[in-house]
This record gives structure tokens, C-alpha cells and sequence, in this order.
């Protein structure tokens, strides 16, 4: 098998959602009137993003749910992607899982694959993702007023947890604990219905890949705000809230969690909560935008919090 009858074979879809999609030099696409085209790119690397031995069905739904996570940040409807895949050898049984994964949720969020390129290398997957939202009514990170609250969704610190305890880091979890933990790290949620259900509503967003306080600094540094965060308010399942001090770090810096954190007035507290019911999805309020810079960590006293780190780093 070469190149392009693996594509062919494993990526090759009909798309009524584009005038040409894979096949070609270049697909086309065509925007729909009245809205702005976002566009982003994300790399994953072996090793550095998943675990050597991760399923491929899980890593082909992680490929595509971390770039889908970029779109809710801004309310985005998702619409088209581009897949690059360096592969270190053909192996049909871990394309035809990897390919199960990425159109199981590129089929149930409506995004059709359009094109990318293959080649053989270190297993490498990057995904460029096109998607639109009505003009001019984007979620942006530099949006955040002064006063704000901020919100997250979901659940903070489950994928932190799972990789850490993988690594040796951290005792090994309860069964019931670690169960949801690797789910979280290898099939998260994209919060698509509650970034678009957000529009109009919330001020500025960001997704949480890094790890909050770090994804949370990007809005506070483009709105030219501080930000302060109650740690008593990070939401989490019940055991892992039960101990809050124990799992502090996971839950503020861990990274891979692929919820929002994002800003919104305090006149629309109900309405966020609605959005969150509309969305299926829960939400939090951690904290509030004010006059400094950086992003402050408080305990129920009021005392400031310092932590190893604020979130991951890909250059460390």
C-alpha cells in the first residue's frame, strides 16, 4: 500500500459540506455569507502529547477533539479539517482504529476531512480545523472587562491525574477514580454547544489545554486585567473535591482538560447558568477579572497560593 491509496482507503469520505474535498491539489470551501472563518492548527507528538501505547481509535478521537476544543473557545461551528499524519510504518489495523476514532466525532460534530498529507516518520499528527462564527461575534481572548466572573466548565485535574499516576508521580488511583481519569485524557469533551451558546452572552474564553491558571494568564494578559481564582471553588468529581489540597495542583496547572474558562458580567450569572443546561454541561464560578496583572491563586483566607507550576510547558 503507498501513500495514496492509504488515504484512499483510511481518510477518503464524500463531503457535501465542500465544493471539492480530498482527492486533489486543494480543496475548496466555501464560507457561508455573513460570518468570519477561523482557523487553527494543532500538533501532537508521541511521547510528548500520548503515552507510546495509547489505542489508536483513542488517539484518532483526541487528534480531532483537541482541535475541536480551539473552535468552542470562540463559539465557533466547526466545519472543516486538514489532517498531516508522519507515520513511522504502515500499519492497517492502527489506521483503520486511528481512522474509527477521528470520524466518530468528526461525524457526530458535522466536520468533514478535506484533505492533509502523509508521510513516513516519528508518529506525528497535526490537524488544521476551519470553522465560522456570525461576523464580528467571536469569543476572544482579549474581551475580558474589569470586574467580570470568571467561569470553567466541566470537570479540572482527571487527565493531570491519569498522567501523572502513569508516570510514577502520584500513588495509584482508586479503581473508579482512574477509570474516569483516562477517559478524560483520551476521549475529552470538546464544549462545542457551550462556546456557541456562549456568543452574545460571555465576554472573552480560552480552552484549557495547558492547565487553567496558565490558559487563564492568555486572557488576562490580552485584556490587559488581572485575574484572581478561588481555590475552593475549582470544580471536580465529588472524591477529588473532597480533597481539594491533595489534588490542588491537577486541578489549577495539570493541563489536557479541554474545558473553557471564560469571562462573563455579573448581570448574567442566571444566563451562564442556562447556557451551561442548554450545553449539558456544568459550570463554575472560580473567580473574578480585576485591576492588576497576572493571575492570583486564593485561599478561603484570602492568602495567595503559589504552585510548582502554573501549567505545562512544551519546551520544558
Amino acid at each position: 500500500m503507498n501513500e495514496f491509496e492509504l488515504i484512499q482507503r483510511y481518510f477518503t469520505r464524500p463531503s457535501s459540506q465542500a465544493v471539492l474535498g480530498v482527492g486533489d491539489d486543494a480543496a475548496i470551501v466555501r464560507p457561508s455569507p455573513g460570518h468570519d472563518l477561523h482557523i487553527s492548527t494543532d500538533m501532537l507528538v508521541e511521547g510528548r502529547h500520548f503515552f507510546t501505547d495509547v489505542a489508536a481509535k483513542a488517539l484518532g478521537y483526541k487528534t480531532l477533539a483537541v482541535n475541536l476544543s480551539d473552535m468552542a473557545a470562540m463559539g465557533a461551528v466547526p466545519r472543516w479539517v486538514l489532517l498531516a499524519a508522519s507515520l513511522p510504518r504502515l500499519d492497517e489495523a492502527w489506521l483503520a482504529g486511528f481512522a474509527d476514532g477521528f470520524f466518530e466525532l468528526a461525524d457526530s460534530c458535522k466536520v468533514a476531512l478535506i484533505g492533509g498529507d502523509t508521510t513516513c516518520g516519528p508518529l506525528t499528527l497535526s490537524v488544521t480545523i476551519l470553522g465560522e462564527t456570525p461576523t464580528g461575534k467571536a469569543l476572544r481572548r482579549d474581551a475580558a472587562q474589569l470586574g467580570d466572573d470568571i467561569w470553567v466548565s466541566g470537570d479540572l485535574g482527571l487527565a493531570a491525574m491519569a498522567v501523572r499516576s502513569r508516570l510514577g508521580q502520584l500513588p495509584a488511583l482508586p479503581t473508579s477514580l482512574q477509570q474516569a481519569a483516562w477517559r478524560k485524557l483520551e476521549y475529552p469533551s470538546p464544549r462545542l454547544a457551550l462556546g456557541q451558546a456562549l456568543l452574545g452572552v460571555a465576554h472573552a474564553a480560552a480552552d484549557v489545554s495547558d492547565g487553567l491558571l496558565a490558559d487563564l494568564r492568555h486572557i488576562a494578559s490580552a485584556s490587559a486585567l488581572g485575574a484572581e481564582v478561588w481555590c475552593a471553588a475549582l470544580p471536580s468529581l465529588p472524591e477529588v473535591e473532597a480533597e481539594r489540597g491533595r489534588w490542588l495542583p491537577c486541578l489549577a496547572a495539570g493541563g489536557d482538560d479541554y474545558e473553557l474558562v471564560f469571562t462573563a458580567p455579573v448581570h448574567v450569572r442566571q444566563a451562564i447558568e442556562q447556557c451551561g443546561l442548554r450545553a449539558g454541561c456544568r459550570v463554575s464560578r472560580i473567580g473574578q477579572m480585576v485591576a492588576d496583572s497576572g493571575v492570583r491563586l486564593l485561599a478561603d483566607d484570602g492568602t495567595e497560593i503559589h504552585l510548582e507550576s502554573s501549567g505545562y510547558d512544551h519546551f520544558a
